[in-house]
């Protein structure tokens, strides 16, 4: 043979077996509902048992303070699908609200399709994935219609306009009643010879609070609350799941090369009292509505495991899976590709992050700054936050705005957020209000910036 050719005939043989090699990683999302970033054991807590994360902790790069930008599940969400905050991807809130939008009217469902139409402006994750050869799954919450709307090319909710299909119908199902489905999709890709992404968006530890007795049992043996023992019980189940899905990749030799992503969709203070959230926490700007640790956990990745002090934000994850899948990256994205910090051990490269909190219900489709109820930076120890006027229909209790000055804490001696240092740190006010101004300019809500 022909030197030449013999040459380029191996060039192309060992090309074929490196590319080979480099088989795109799959990725699981595993995202927590409802849970305070105190409540597992990895955290620190001292009753909460999560032995299964505890374990994903130790095998991955793990950000304490990591946060959402909005502390509500259905603009959280659409911001891990898009990577972008919620006043651009334009849904703010849960569902249009019934004040402006009449549930009895044609009008309600048209605005619920105007909110779902809005993700139509944007590449998703499962999109952007697909083009890349990835089958990809749906389970769990998703409001943005059937998962075929996002991209996903298998999935579990029907969406709306089908019967139940607010937030997920059957998707809600996963984890309460098992993972066979995840299961299924998992030997169909492997079948297929095809990389793939999960989504495992699990209503756990979310509302009902209804774990299984066994799992409620050694809760009530403390003699808490029974709305404690039920709330810690539902972390522990949810755990259980984790654990059962990770056990899915185990026995299939997918672990090593599947780049799993763990954040909560927002936070959640169990109240004592009753079955519900205590305040300054779900949808508030307050640290129990958005902190929550975020993991990055991938065998084959060369990671730097270990725990990080650095502030990153759940914007930040979708130009992160892009990049290590080595998927096309939309322009323009307000996140950070931390593939740099998770492989070397490098100090994220940022001044501060952003967020927006937003009423539960959507006031004007059209317009994000008709909700505003709060925005918010931090940077390094400081959080400031300021107060709006925007239109709040229901759960006026959540956000009762009795503070409207700024309010300024020191995170790191302060995480509960207990003394307002404003009023001492005037310049400081200043500054981060500026940052907010120019992050996201707002034209109508108006806001005090300095201590009056």
């Amino acid at each position: 043979m022909n030197k030449k050719y013999a040459l380029g005939f191996l060039c192309l043989l060992f090309g074929c077996a490196f590319a080979s090699a480099q088989k795109s990683p799959n990725v699981l999302y595993i995202i927590s509902d409802d849970q305070s970033w105190t409540d597992y054991g990895f955290m620190g807590h001292p009753k909460i048992k999560t032995p299964h994360l505890d374990k994903l902790n130790k095998e991955s790069v793990v950000f304490e303070r990591g946060y959402v930008p909005t502390a509500l599940c259905r603009p959280s969400l659409v911001t891990l699908a898009t990577g972008q905050y919620a006043h651009k991807h334009m849904i703010t809130g849960n569902d249009p609200s019934p004040k402006t939008y009449s549930r009895d009217k044609d009008i309600y469902n048209q605005k619920r399709a105007q909110l779902i139409s809005y993700l139509d402006k944007f590449d998703t994750l499962p999109k952007l994935l697909g083009e890349k050869g990835y089958l990809s799954h749906q389970s769990g919450k998703w409001w943005e219609g059937n998962f075929k709307h996002g991209g996903f090319t298998h999935g579990m909710t029907r969406g709306f306009p089908q019967k139940g299909g607010r937030h997920g119908d059957d998707g809600l199902k996963i984890g309460r009643t098992g993972l066979q489905p995840i299961e299924d999709f998992v030997d169909h890709a492997m079948e297929k010879n095809k990389p793939f992404f999960l989504w495992y968006g699990v209503f756990l530890p979310h509302t009902p609070h209804n774990p299984p007795e066994r799992l409620l049992k050694p809760y009530k043996e403390l003699g808490l609350p029974i709305s404690i023992a039920k709330y810690y019980a539902m972390c522990t189940w949810f755990d259980e799941t984790c654990g059962q899905l990770i056990d899915i990749l185990e026995k299939r030799k997918l672990r090593d090369d599947t780049i799993i992503v763990y954040v909560t969709d927002n936070g959640w203070i169990q109240n004592p009292e009753r079955n519900g959230y205590a305040p300054r926490s779900k949808q508030t700007p307050y640290e129990g509505g958005i902190r929550t640790p975020i993991m990055f956990s991938w065998p084959n990745g060369d990671l730097k495991n270990g725990n990080r002090k650095d502030v990153i934000s759940s914007i930040d994850l979708f130009p992160t899976v892009l990049a290590a899948t080595g998927a096309r990256v939309p322009e323009g994205l307000p996140g950070l590709n931390l593939m740099d910090s998770l492989k070397e051990e490098k100090p994220v490269k940022r001044k501060g992050i952003f967020g927006e909190t937003f009423a539960h219900d959507v006031a004007d489709v059209e317009n994000p700054e008709a909700s505003l109820v709060f925005r918010w930076t931090i940077e390094g120890k400081w959080k400031l936050l300021l107060t709006y006027d925007g239109e709040v229909n229901r759960y006026k209790s959540t956000h009762p705005r009795t503070e409207k000055r700024p309010q300024l804490f020191n995170l790191l001696k302060d995480p509960k957020e207990e003394e307002n240092l404003a009023e001492d740190n005037p310049e400081v006010v200043a500054r981060l209000a500026a940052k907010i101004g120019k992050w996201w300019p707002v034209k109508e809500r108006k806001v005090l910036t300095k201590w009056e």
